[in-house]
């Protein structure tokens, strides 16, 4: 029996919106083709392999511990220390990690767009799984260390918030994914953006509730407190807290919010995206 082969005839986006979303799904052995890729040279030649997983946000934790928890004594809500930081270091990471490798994707990717073709939206959807596998080994260590603290008596609860941990996962992947097809597209035009984005993702970390809980931020600043309250990752920490360790700042409105701007971004990430895409080449 002849197989039958699949002919594809490319055709210009009808509009801004437009995603193909067909077209992804048929190249989908394309997508975990690069995400094996991505995952496989993260520990490729090195000695200690995929245990980096877990030593950087491990090696994170005990730095945050001593200096902000200790040195510095900043609340973490009565949690243990080392589990409050884990909590929010690997959140975190995946947003920030989703952000840093989208916002380089036309860069990074210049050659292989301007020679074959293929659903330009593959390469930001495989890093963005690819960083899904990265959080997943990551909230191993985390659910590890939540399980000593248990059996040591730590005075923590697993909440019914717990349940929205899917909602959350989907809006740091989105909220990364779009801010960083805005940033990648603007990239190719202004590559004074890639210098910004390098520590301007560590200055937000410090704008966002990861080294300390939002009511200390409000207590001691309350003046300025409103800057981290609009900061949309701020709530989802939170609830990424109140889920797993039963404290933090747990609001539907800040939940909301957050969904809101996670759209927004989405659907300018998109139109961005796509009307660069047409002619990036001429550009990078």
């Amino acid at each position: 029996m002849v197989k039958e082969e699949q002919a594809w005839t490319i055709e210009a986006k009808s509009s801004l919106l437009d995603l193909k979303l067909n077209e992804v799904w048929a190249y989908r052995d394309l997508l975990v083709l690069l995400v094996r890729r991505d995952f496989v040279s993260f520990y490729k030649q090195t000695i200690l392999g995929p245990l980096w997983f877990f030593i950087q946000p491990l090696f994170t934790t005990i730095i945050f511990t001593f200096i902000f928890g200790n040195l510095a004594g900043i609340s973490t809500d009565e949690l243990p220390k080392p589990l409050f930081y884990m909590a929010g270091i690997t959140a975190w990471n995946y947003f920030a990690d989703c952000l840093t490798k989208t916002s380089s994707v036309f860069k990074d990717n210049a050659g292989i767009f301007g020679k074959v073709y293929f659903p330009r939206l593959i390469m930001p959807l495989s890093i963005v799984v690819s960083n899904l596998v990265r959080f997943g080994v990551q909230m191993l260590l985390f659910l590890i260390l939540m399980g000593y603290y248990y059996f040591a008596g730590a005075n923590f609860n697993v909440s019914w918030a717990i349940c929205l941990f899917p909602i959350i996962v989907i809006l740091m992947a989105l909220l990364g994914l779009g801010a960083g097809m805005i940033i990648s597209a603007m990239t190719t035009k202004y590559r004074d953006l890639a210098f910004l984005i390098s520590f301007g993702v560590q200055l937000l970390m410090y704008a966002t509730t990861v080294i300390y809980p939002l009511s200390e931020a409000i207590k001691k600043y309350p003046a300025y407190a409103w800057i981290i309250e609009y900061n949309p990752m701020t709530p989802i920490i939170e609830t990424f807290r109140y889920g797993f360790l039963g404290q933090g700042s747990f609001s539907w409105l800040s939940l909301g919010y957050a969904t809101l701007v996670t759209i927004i971004l989405m659907l300018l990430g998109t139109i961005v995206f796509n009307k660069v895409e047409r002619n990036f080449v001429d550009t990078v």
